[in-house]
Order: structure tokens, then sequence, then C-alpha cells
């Protein structure tokens, strides 16, 4: 379904950031939330939204530990913040995703959805 691209990249930004620091057990995570998106269980779609959530916030909090080192020992940081804080902006809209009607329908519990 197209409009899981954008949680799917968002993720995959997320394991990329993981696997450049080393921890493999969270690039096997970010791995294991998309297969995860296939599953049409609507505690899947919520997982999903909160992790997003989670990411975003990972992002705000790595920009502004990596911009006050930067700044503290006198190195330009927007061009750092600027990107970080696109990847956040774009992280959460990937969580709203998932408030749409199509896929509240996908993810609806079996008694709900339509045949």
């Amino acid at each position: 379904m197209w409009r899981l691209i954008m949680p799917i990249l968002a993720f995959a930004l997320l394991g990329a950031s993981f696997m450049r620091a080393g921890d493999q057990l969270m690039v096997l995570v970010c791995v294991a939330l998309v297969g995860s998106l296939a599953v049409p269980r609507p505690w899947i779609a919520r997982l999903a939204q909160t992790a997003l959530v989670l990411a975003a916030l990972r992002w705000l909090w790595l920009g502004w530990f990596i911009g006050s080192t930067r700044a503290a020992i006198g190195i330009p940081y927007t061009r750092m913040a600027l990107i970080l804080g696109a990847v956040a902006l774009f992280t959460l809209l990937a969580a709203l995703v998932f408030q749409s009607e199509r896929l509240r329908r996908y993810y609806a519990p079996a008694t709900r959805r339509p045949a």
C-alpha cells in the first residue's frame, strides 16, 4: 500500500542512524517494525505510531546534543540542525499517515473490516 511509504522510509532512516551508531539490536527492531506493517491489526498501527513519535523525539534530542557539542567547540551547526529538524518533522508526519481513512480501515479489528 503506497500510503505506508512514509513510515517505511522513516523507519529506514532511523535504522540507518542506529546502524551508524553500532546498535544492531535497534536496527533489527526497525526492520521488525517495517515487517509488522503488513499485519492488519489495530495494535500494530498504534505501535508504529508510538515508535515514530519516539523516533521524532530521538531526532530532536540528537540534533540538540550534536548542536550543543558543535556550538561548544565553535563548529557551525545550523545546517545540521535544519536537516535533523526536517527528519524529525518527516517522522512525525509519517506517524500521522495512520490517521487516514484507508489505513484506519486496513488496521481495523476483523469484526469491523469490510468484506
